[in-house]
């Protein structure tokens, strides 16, 4: 959704020639020449030769070992010592306290949209950047009438990145404050509701390479002479040091960068949004709130007073003017053609507010345009491989959760994906402006052809049937693309997708984000591990260990029904998520840099009262005499995964009867010997598939640690997988999650509905 920007440097010397005042140090005709002649390799304007020689030096400037080298660069560049660039960063917080407060899907799609306009669309316009598709001057009037002289003062070339819901960018030192305070006010503005928050300061030209500096560049400075003498002071370790760097001037120089600049803007970024004063700025310690009074009628959501009921919708909603623009902004990313004629109902509410002339795009148009590409056409044909009448082409955007329900018999699974190791990649490897140019560009690359590339692999068009309910029940036989794509933000992915097709998606979403950034440069890792310590699933396909992303991405599922308030399912989806980056954290010790899910399957609401940590600490951990066993495996790598797949195919190929599956299950806290021992039995009056779950299962799973044994549907963990946290030994299987997702799977079980066999008890 983003084009590639021009060199920082033409954004960089636009500042220097700009100067610290709010009126330029040349005219802006002389800029603007300067502007031109950069980007198009020309002769510079002689008034502003001295600036861009200046910047174009920075670029190649050798980093100082010394401190006397360091005071002499002050000096040999005192224009750029002297002179001073502004450095902002900002974007919408508590993301998900916004979108998800609503009940409803239109809504939650609405929110979402107007965010992502907000920070794809309005700030990039703040530098003169106008979306492609963009029709109207809003922007510009908007900020002459708030912030007179703010627009003249920015162009695009000032962007380092604007995506993930933050930006970052320069602009001349004057107008850090201005810029921050617009940036606030526009997410205000157009959401009412939604929080936000922006910070900046003005630092030296030479900092853009040297990282944060003194004033005064004397004796006293902090240099690398000190740092070596003082390496193992504790809060040097916490600052400076790193992981897999030994060399004391490595570390000191992958913190004395660009980034230690951000990191800066970062920590103030924090106070600001917990209510800290910021000096020479309107104080944030009151966000935006609406409230209402207790006899006043409100709106669905519950928070804030009605303005109005909507008869033209088939619920009749109340709605508050903040819900009023989540729902209209959602129904014009569903239909464009909304855009130019707004619904009736809208309009006769007479807001005073409009949403901009700027064709909003939802996620599923853009993931029809990767699909209508040429180089996708393989991806194309088979998305659409089940949907062969040519009138059946142009499958909706489904409207309720309720439709997407219909594809797998009401139930519907929360995908949340996000990046592992990040941070550190960052503080190694992204030094300058234009290292963070490229990375953000890269991850969200790698992100939406990932998600893109999943979603066509796994599902297809669905045909609506059987739906009852008043408001849609006029839909049954027609065709909707079968998932939601509630967000994509840079290394942040939130979808919805058929409970059936769930881990499929997961695994493809994570394998193919890091096969995109493999293709880039400077993201492979050296790195390699040991295949059989880190994955409990062996067998014919197991990874070499080689050839490793340095990046990944940890995933959350969750596999609930149609019913479940999506605000709780995204909070169960986020306790998984961390669930996936705690393993992931554990196993990077071992080296391994892939991806980890972590998954449930919640059939009732009312499932887990408090936590899912404490759930499987206490539901799902058992002490049975000297043994420890867990009932889960959760979470796995992304090859543990496609081996759970083919264990839960296996177990249908074998027409395992559903009714031994569940008892397989009671009995495992049972004890060991106990649930082995019926397993062995049941799985011995199979007439068919024996050797199929015998190779994908008990083989590749359950073999034993000491012996040829098979121990199913036991693994034996020794507790050393995380060295830092060594535990006792114990035993833990899949079982659970194979009898949850054999559930969801597309055959039917025609054994389900036998008796139940007569349970087999070992003795203790």
């Amino acid at each position: 959704m983003t084009d590639s920007l021009p060199d920082l440097s033409v954004g960089i010397a636009w500042c220097l020639a700009w100067g610290e005042e709010i009126k330029p140090q040349f005219n802006r005709e002389i800029l603007q020449q300067m502007r031109k002649a950069m980007l198009e390799n020309q002769q510079i304007p002689e008034e502003v030769q001295s600036i861009v020689e200046g910047v174009r030096e920075l670029e190649d400037l050798k980093f100082p070992d010394t401190l006397a080298e360091l005071k002499k660069l002050t000096e040999d560049y005192s224009s750029l010592w002297n002179s001073k660039i502004g450095l902002i960063y900002g974007g919408a917080t508590k993301i998900k306290q916004y979108v998800f407060e609503a009940s409803k899907l239109p809504d939650v799609r609405g929110g979402s949209a107007l965010l992502d306009r907000i920070n794809l669309v309005d700030l990039p316009a703040f530098f003169g950047k106008h979306h492609k598709d963009q029709k109207s001057v809003s922007i510009s009037q908007w900020l002459s009438e708030h912030f007179p002289g703010l627009e003249a003062a920015l162009i695009r070339e000032l962007i380092i990145y604007s995506t993930g819901g933050n930006i970052l960018a320069f602009c001349p030192a004057a107008f850090v404050d201005h810029l921050c305070d617009a940036i606030e006010k526009r997410y205000t503005w157009e959401t009412l509701t939604a929080n936000s928050c922006a910070v900046g300061d003005c630092f030296k030209f030479l900092e853009l390479r040297l990282g944060v500096l003194p004033d005064t560049i004397d004796e006293n400075c902090f240099w690398l002479e000190k740092y070596r003498q003082n390496r193992n002071h504790h809060l040097l370790e916490a600052y400076y040091r790193q992981p897999d760097v030994s060399d004391p001037k490595e570390e000191f120089k992958n913190r004395k960068s660009f980034n230690e600049l951000v990191t800066k803007l970062a920590i103030k970024f924090n106070q600001r949004r917990s209510g800290n004063h910021t000096e020479n700025r309107p104080s944030r310690r009151y966000p935006p709130m609406f409230e209402t009074h207790p006899y006043l009628v409100r709106d669905e959501s519950g928070r804030r007073s009605a303005i109005a009921k909507i008869d033209e919708i088939a619920s009749q909603p109340l709605v508050s003017e903040a819900l009023v623009r989540k729902k209209i902004v959602g129904q014009i990313a569903k239909d464009e053609t909304l855009k130019d004629d707004l619904p009736p109902w809208f309009t006769e509410l007479e807001l005073g507010w409009q949403p901009t002339g700027i064709k909003i795009k939802s996620w599923v148009a853009e993931f029809k345009d990767y699909l209508e590409k040429e180089e996708n056409s393989q991806q194309k044909d088979k998305y659409y491989s089940e949907c062969r009448d040519p009138k059946c082409y142009q499958p909706k955007e489904a409207g309720t959760v309720r439709e997407l329900g219909n594809v797998c018999n009401g139930f519907i699974a929360y995908i949340y994906a996000d990046g592992n190791n990040m941070g550190g990649y960052i503080q190694k490897e992204v030094k300058t402006p234009q290292d963070y140019q490229k990375f953000s560009q890269d991850i969200l690359k790698a992100t939406e052809k990932a998600v893109y590339y999943a979603l066509s692999e796994h599902l297809r068009p669905h045909q609506l049937k059987n739906l009852t309910d008043p408001d849609i029940e006029n839909k049954n036989g027609d065709w909707i693309h079968p998932f939601e794509i509630i967000t994509i933000g840079g290394d942040d992915v939130f979808l919805i997708v058929p409970a059936n097709k769930a881990l499929e998606v997961a695994k493809t979403l994570g394998e193919e984000f890091e096969k995109e950034l493999l293709k880039a440069s400077g993201y492979n890792s050296d790195q390699t591990y040991s295949s059989k310590k880190v994955h409990r699933c062996h067998g014919d396909n197991l990874p070499t260990g080689n050839n490793q992303c340095e990046l990944s991405m940890s995933t959350g599922v969750l596999i609930t029904a149609e019913k479940t308030p999506i605000y709780y399912a995204e909070k169960l989806t986020n306790q998984l998520l961390k669930s996936a980056k705690e393993r992931a954290k554990v196993l990077r010790k071992q080296g391994y840099y892939g991806g980890t899910i972590d998954f449930l399957t919640m059939k009732s609401v009312t499932m887990i009262a408090s936590s899912i940590k404490e759930f499987r600490e206490q539901g799902l951990t058992k002490e049975v005499g000297t043994q420890k066993l867990r009932l889960y495996a959760a979470a796995y790598t992304l090859h543990e995964i496609g081996g759970l797949l083919k264990a839960v195919q296996a177990l249908q190929d074998a027409n395992f009867p559903r009714s031994q599956l569940y008892q397989i299950r009671s009995l495992l806290e049972r004890g060991k010997r106990t649930a082995i021992l019926n397993y062995r039995y049941f799985s011995s009056r199979l007439t068919q598939g024996k050797d199929a779950l015998k190779q994908d299962f008990e083989e590749v799973w359950c073999s034993a640690k000491t012996n040829d044994g098979i121990i199913a549907p036991w693994m034996y963990e020794d507790g050393k997988r995380d060295p830092e946290k060594p535990e006792n030994p114990y035993y833990e299987t899949i079982w659970r999650d194979l009898v949850d997702l054999f559930y969801f799977s597309e055959k039917t079980n025609t054994d389900s509905s036998k008796p139940s066999e007569q349970t087999t008890e070992a003795n203790q």
